[in-house]
């Protein structure tokens, strides 16, 4: 038999804190959607990744009251150097008047916030999708459930916000040849509140203060990356302080886990009555600690989009083309600064190290880069 057709307004394919924001946006602005997961809901409570996200994400989640105030570390300083090469740039909160740069969040503690504001049935978790099909109207999709139960959902819009797109033929691929093993490490001293950005010829390594620890980006070539995945504790500490200096001392590592590093831009980000939001729109290098706040403004615009004209009156190729300075702009520049710095030339260490220098000598120049990576496209110009 054929299963009836549930409709829904807005159906987001994805219930990650990408998707769950675009629900809860688009609620406040008086819109109906419905969030579909293929993970179980418990899943996100066990994910013990940690993100980087700026003040002004934490400005866009407050306004959904969905901030994790107990759980954000804030970023006070960021300390930005080059291996092995002279010239460095601090960047302090007190210049932007904010109580902090940005914040560090386990990827569980910011999905329990935003789930806890979620209605009941706005949810279907664990459940895999069968079939999308499509047409000027809008999009059918069908799904099975985890007990086997078939249901097909009718929706006027569709968005997709299910992370990674991975073999996607309409998502172009750089690979950086590139692996970031990611862990947490105790400093002495104490951070402070201050992250480290450290150029290596290998790649970026990022130190981002979370509770009383760091939590590591370590970005290395691929083979190096297997070395040190086979390291044990003492023999990895030693590596990752021989990378960093001595400006401080680490101990007691946590579990290492690792994962490939490639820019990936999906061609557009609307088609018909589909719209691609958040990583499986773009997929950016973690330096700086751009591509997750970039998919955050991804929901809000398009909630802003979708709340000020209504589902069926939204201009979606606007709100495509409003979003290309932001995605272009963020990827450009995190693009750049990986292909400059990731490399032992000593021409380009020399005109590093006057950059950095530059930077911190010109205070504009400073604060160009710095609120371009709290506010994104708002900073401009």
């Amino acid at each position: 038999m054929t299963e009836p057709v549930e409709t829904v307004d807005i159906l987001i394919i994805g219930a990650g804190p990408v998707g769950m924001t675009l629900h809860l946006a688009l609620a406040a602005g008086g819109q109906k959607s419905r969030l579909i997961d293929r993970r179980p809901q418990q899943a996100l409570q066990a994910d013990p990744r940690a993100l980087a996200l700026s003040h002004g994400a934490r400005e866009l989640l407050e306004q959904i009251a969905s901030w994790p105030t107990r759980a954000a570390t804030p970023i006070e300083t960021i300390h930005v150097s080059q291996k092995d090469g002279f010239g460095r740039t601090l960047i302090d909160r007190a210049d932007y008047l904010l109580p902090a740069l940005g914040y560090v969040v386990r990827y569980r503690d910011l999905a329990a916030a935003l789930a806890a504001n979620l209605a009941a049935d706005s949810l279907l978790a664990d459940a895999e999708i069968i079939d999308i099909h499509t047409d000027d109207d809008g999009a059918t999709v069908a799904l099975r459930q985890a007990d086997g139960t078939m249901r097909r959902f009718r929706c006027r819009l569709l968005v997709h916000a299910e992370g990674t797109a991975y073999d996607d033929p309409a998502v172009s691929v750089a690979d950086y040849a590139q692996h970031a093993v990611i862990c947490e490490v105790t400093p002495t001293p104490k951070h402070g509140n201050r992250a480290w950005e450290r150029f290596t010829p290998d790649g970026p390594l990022a130190l981002l203060p979370l509770g009383e620890q760091f939590s590591i980006v370590f970005t290395l070539p691929p083979a190096r990356a297997d070395a040190v995945m086979a390291m044990d504790d003492s023999r990895f500490l030693a590596a990752l302080q021989a990378q960093f200096g001595e400006r401080l001392r680490f101990a007691a590592a946590g579990p290492r886990s690792r994962f490939p590093l490639a820019l990936r831009l999906r061609d557009t980000l609307v088609k018909g009555r589909e719209v691609w939001i958040g990583n499986t729109a773009q997929t950016l290098h973690p330096v700086s600690g751009q591509g997750f706040n970039l998919g955050l403004r991804d929901a809000w615009e398009l909630a802003e989009f979708l709340c000020r004209d209504g589902v069926d009156r939204s201009d979606l190729a606007a709100y495509a083309a409003g979003r290309q300075l932001d995605r272009r702009g963020s990827a450009w520049f995190t693009d750049k600064v990986v292909r400059l710095f990731s490399n032992d030339s000593p021409p380009l260490r020399l005109a590093r190290g006057l950059g950095l220098l530059g930077l911190d000598l010109c205070p504009p120049a400073r604060h160009f880069v710095a609120r371009r990576m709290i506010w994104g496209a708002r900073a401009w110009p």
